[in-house]
């Protein structure tokens, strides 16, 4: 159709091939499932004889009883690796789906927080990952035991008494027409609540971020109630979901009771008084089916629980498919690793477009830093210097036009090579919750402590944390909490300290910081830059002066290029 909204006809083609695909994973568990609906059957016959011979001979048989009782023991066995199996064939499938939504997410780079919030993207790395556990773990085997299982007992029923099996198979097909109209709804319902979800998510994390600036504002109880709003929202939708859901399992119940109540009036009239002749023949048959009749409906019970899996799969199926597609590999060529000392950088007239709305970032951007040489970018905010950084870092590539290192095209090279050739230094570093030593030696985990207390030493983190409780193992918060600007550069300083890498960007280092501070980090960012390529990007004057050539930038392109101070 037409108004076909694409990117749930692009869900739905998705969960299809991974319904095909967690088919194959399931078949283990498949075969167990038959295998516990025919032991099931074995123990509604065997039961029956018994019962039978209890009313006709007046004398309990133990035969059927042990058969009935060792089946049962087997039944345990087979509900317990059925669980497990379903168990591993889940957690497999959330593991691949997980890895692979974060490679797409790491292929995308931080550029991708441009567009999309943080908190969403966690939401749909935890969230819509574990949703989509049930999908695999009980519809997929669920939906194909829904058709085996009731064959099995069918079967049986068939050749205990062809009209028992005719009125279990007519009440049986009324169960997935009712399933189906009631999951029309819930699919809504569930796209629905996983929407509120995924922007309850973000608004609490917003707010946990800028929890000072709430409560300056005097704003926590509008905030409260906002988010009180939210959560309620959430909640509404949520049981919205569960009350179409209970409309499948009031259709499986009915057709169940109808089934059960038409075979017992039957069974009834044809072990009327009058008829004891034939009790012996029509007691066992009459037994046997009344007692198979749960196990027909068992396997659509299972189906009708695990439909709402499906559901739930759906609305996250949407969330999953949306995220970026990983980068069309590159032609066959061979694969390129650069020289680890003297980094010489280009840009061949290099384009970037971020929001085709808003124009180029860079627009025919051509450059060429050498070899130890420090290139300062200048211009207003939006003129491409961020940009510039971000491609170096491979966070994004350029739309047109080539950028080498060393002759390299920065497309071909390995990622980790590129890591290891780059340090950078942003405006706002990310701490991490631990020791100021585990924060430095994030750079290079495998350093000592030796190197540890070099790079500190070199980046002067020393001098702040000599007065600190526990000096460099003194414990931060998460993002920094507990040392100030100043202080955080500077741990960022003694990272690429101990990187010790031959490239260096930097990102307004010292934004932020008072004058004294920036002067202060200036001269330990000079330091490290002796016998590096360095590009700066910077408002700051005092970066201007730090020596090198400038570049000035406007709308993406360069307009100017002039020696920096000495």
């Amino acid at each position: 159709m037409a108004n076909t909204d694409p990117g749930k006809a692009a869900a739905k083609t998705w969960l299809r091939q991974q319904q095909r695909a967690g088919s194959r994973a399931a078949r283990p568990v498949l075969v167990l499932l038959i295998l516990n609906t025919l032991a099931a059957v074995g123990q509604a016959i065997a039961l029956a004889l018994g019962l039978t011979d209890a009313l006709t001979a007046g004398a309990v048989s133990f035969g059927p009883i042990a058969v009935f009782a060792g089946l049962a023991l087997v039944r345990v066995c087979l509900v317990y690796a059925t669980e497990q199996g379903a168990f591993a064939a889940g957690a497999a499938a959330r593991r691949r789906l997980r890895t692979d939504a974060l490679t797409r997410l790491l292929a995308a780079g931080p550029a991708l927080l441009r567009r999309r919030h943080s908190g969403d993207l966690a939401s749909i790395v935890v969230d819509r990952v574990e949703a989509m556990d049930g999908l695999f773990s009980r519809y997929v085997p669920a939906m194909t035991f829904a058709l085996a299982g009731p064959v099995v007992v069918l079967l049986a029923v068939l050749w205990i008494d062809p009209w028992a099996a005719v009125v279990l198979a007519v009440c049986g097909v009324l169960v997935p027409v009712g399933m189906a109209v009631a999951g029309i709804g819930a699919a809504a319902a569930s796209r629905s609540q996983f929407l509120a979800m995924a922007r309850l998510q973000a608004r609490f994390l917003d707010r946990v971020r800028g929890i000072t600036t709430i409560v300056m504002a005097g704003r926590t109880e509008d905030e409260a109630r906002d988010l009180a709003l939210a959560a309620t929202d959430l909640r509404k939708r949520t049981m919205r979901i569960l009350r179409v859901a209970f409309l499948s399992s009031v259709v499986l119940d009915l057709a169940a009771a109808a089934a059960l109540v038409i075979l017992a009036i039957h069974y009834f009239v044809l072990l009327r008084p009058g008829q004891e002749p034939d009790l012996a023949a029509h007691v066992g048959p009459a037994m046997m089916v009344l007692l198979l009749t749960p196990e027909f409906f068992a396997p659509l019970r299972t189906f009708a629980a695990a439909y709402q899996d499906r559901l739930h799969a759906t609305g996250a199926a949407e969330s999953l498919v949306d995220l970026p597609p990983l980068p069309e590999p590159a032609p066959a060529r061979e694969t390129r690793t650069v020289a680890a000392q003297g980094v010489t950088i280009a840009f061949d007239n290099v384009t970037l477009t971020w929001d085709p709305a808003r124009g180029p970032a860079l627009d025919g951007l051509s450059f060429r830093v050498a070899a130890g040489e420090t290139l300062v970018l200048a211009g207003p905010s939006g003129a491409g210097k961020s940009s510039v950084i971000e491609i170096v870092l491979g966070f994004v590539r350029p739309d047109s036009g080539r950028v080498t290192i060393n002759g390299a095209d920065i497309t071909d090279l390995v990622p980790q090579a590129l890591s290891r050739l780059t340090a950078w230094i942003g405006q706002r570093p990310v701490l991490f919750a631990g020791s100021i030593r585990d924060n430095i030696r994030f750079a290079r985990p495998e350093a000592s402590d030796e190197e540890v207390n070099a790079a500190a030493k070199a980046a002067r983190v020393e001098q702040f944390a000599a007065l600190l409780p526990s000096g460099l193992e003194t414990r931060i918060g998460e993002g920094g909490y507990g040392l100030s600007g100043g202080q955080a550069q500077r741990i960022a300083i003694a990272r690429a300290y101990l990187k010790n890498a031959p490239l260096l960007l930097l990102d307004e280092p010292t934004a932020h910081l008072d004058p004294a501070t920036e002067q202060e980090v200036l001269d330990s960012l000079k330091r490290l830059a002796i016998g590096r390529t360095v590009i700066l990007a910077s408002h700051s004057s005092a970066a201007h002066a730090w020596g090198g050539r400038r570049l000035d930038l406007r709308h993406g392109q360069a307009v100017s290029v002039a020696r920096g101070a000495a």
